[in-house]
């Protein structure tokens, strides 16, 4: 199928209920402009050398997300330009956010990464320190950043019970601190296998990759 078909069926598929992340990481340029041709406008990336290259060479009214693990050294490399990061696992990593927003006069958008797969490799925060870095007065100094909503992934399993238990389980907790802090508006769970049972859970946006561009090279 061609990136127009893969395009379209994803977007039939989650209607106007959830936000498509077309992930381009690893992917030609030709490819995001031909799925930006197709009017595909949010990209993300996962490595920040690999982003402000595309960024510098593809057309400027791009939505780049930063979905992978962020090192405080690059928050600046990307700060002048970026429209949310994904993956917030430390009040440090927030700070350093805030400082190189405040530089380029942004508020950058910002989503707390939540460990619900079991798997060691997996970054994030519990839900208890997702709790309390939310509401920490330390946190709510930063005017540079804008903590919006959540992020996790699931346990890479073929056991969609334990897929969809995972998924579940964030968003009652997104809607329990929703509750307390109504900015929060994005939970964004779900990729290439496992997106559905994300939407079916709540989620409403999705980090789609070879589904859209065919498996890495």
């Amino acid at each position: 199928m061609s990136i127009a078909e893969n395009i379209n069926k994803i977007k039939n598929e989650i209607s106007e209920t959830a936000t498509l992340v077309a992930v381009s990481k690893t992917k030609p340029n030709e490819l995001i402009q031909e799925a930006y041709d197709l009017g595909q406008r949010i990209f993300g990336e996962n490595k920040v050398q690999e982003l402000v290259e595309k960024y510098e060479d593809l057309p400027k009214d791009i939505e780049w997300h930063l979905i992978g693990h962020l090192q405080t050294n690059k928050v600046k490399f990307i700060a002048p330009f970026i429209s949310l990061i994904h993956a917030i696992d430390s009040f440090k990593l927030l700070k350093e956010i805030n400082k190189q927003a405040n530089k380029n006069n942004r508020i950058i958008n910002c989503l707390l990464q939540v460990k619900i797969a079991e798997e060691e490799s997996k970054f994030g925060l519990t839900t208890s320190e997702a709790e309390v870095l939310i509401s920490s007065e330390d946190t709510k100094q930063l005017k540079g950043i804008n903590i919006v909503g959540l992020m996790g992934m699931a346990t890479n399993s073929s056991d969609e019970n334990k897929v969809k238990d995972e998924f579940s389980q964030l968003n009652e907790f997104f809607k329990r601190l929703n509750t307390q802090h109504p900015t929060l508006k994005t939970l964004s769970m779900g990729m290439s296998g496992d997106y559905k049972l994300a939407i079916e859970q709540g989620s409403n946006m999705i980090r789609v990759g070879s589904t859209i561009f065919g498996g890495r090279k």
